[in-house]
């Protein structure tokens, strides 16, 4: 029987099961992926990733959401990925990885790696952000009245009251499905602001369907909305920073917590 070895990560509680395929691609199905990321029958995680060649760059990263589906760009995956380069071995121009994922070319930097606890910091540089693609959505009657931008990933980003009792999954996957709004889904972020100036933000991700411990888009999809960049998630704290010029937002940059909690062996049957 072959077994496909994988490592385990996680970011900031976003988890994922990470794969080398730059030497031997298993092809994973649609059903094997879902099955790998099963909470109860699987490895458990939020998502997978290859970690692939690419022409001009250090690496590929293609991400698959836990139901087994092709995803977009995850912003904790690529920090993820990121870090599992790094103990991978390979290697790294001027501290800083090149590498090319969904929606384009992506540069992460390790900041920080304790070898001894497998946990460190990275910094991801995130896509460009035009004002014009940030959109305002109010319906009373449907309970919106926020913004809708996509950071690699779509989001729909809305304020409310009280969000450590907040009904993140229920209300969350009712937006996540409306079509009039969101004809191929959104991923919904609800925020509300915390102690010493963070921004508390939790998340119903698409895919996953069901709230994340954080999720990198979402963060940086709520910093640019707010204009806060000190955030606070379920599974630990970020910070975004960005430069705003008034037709755009540059230099977009997510750093957070990254871990690698376990490697292992998966057979493939």
């Amino acid at each position: 029987m072959n077994k496909l070895p994988f490592y385990k990560f996680d970011g900031a509680g976003n988890d994922f099961v990470l794969v080398d395929i730059r030497h031997n691609d298993p092809h994973l199905s649609t059903e094997q992926i879902a099955r790998i990321c099963h909470r109860r029958y699987g490895v458990g995680a939020d998502g997978l990733m290859t970690l692939g060649n690419a022409d001009g760059y250090d690496f590929e990263m293609r991400y698959y959401n836990s139901d087994g589906r092709l995803g977009s760009m995850c912003g904790n995956g690529g920090r993820c990925i990121t870090a599992f380069a790094h103990v991978l071995g390979i290697p790294a121009q001027d501290g800083v990885y090149h590498f090319v994922g969904y929606d384009g070319s992506h540069d992460g930097k390790m900041i920080v790696w304790q070898e001894e606890n497998l946990l460190g910091i990275v910094t991801l540089g995130m896509k460009e952000i035009s004002c014009d693609e940030i959109r305002k959505i109010e319906d009373e009657e449907l309970g919106l009245n926020g913004y809708f931008l996509d950071t690699g990933s779509p989001h729909f980003v809305q304020r409310v009251s009280d969000l450590a009792h907040f009904d993140v999954v229920g209300e969350g996957r009712r937006i996540r499905n409306l079509a009039q709004y969101f004809p191929e889904g959104t991923n919904v972020d609800f925020i509300e602001d915390a102690e010493n100036g963070m921004l508390d933000v939790r998340t119903y991700e698409r895919g996953v369907e069901d709230e994340t411990w954080a999720c990198g888009t979402g963060v940086t999809a709520c910093a640019i909305v707010t204009g806060n960049g000190k955030i606070k998630s379920k599974g630990g704290d970020f910070r975004v920073s960005f430069v705003p010029t008034g037709k755009a937002f540059t230099q977009v940059k997510l750093t957070g917590p990254v871990a690698l909690d376990f490697t292992g062996e998966w057979p493939l049957f």
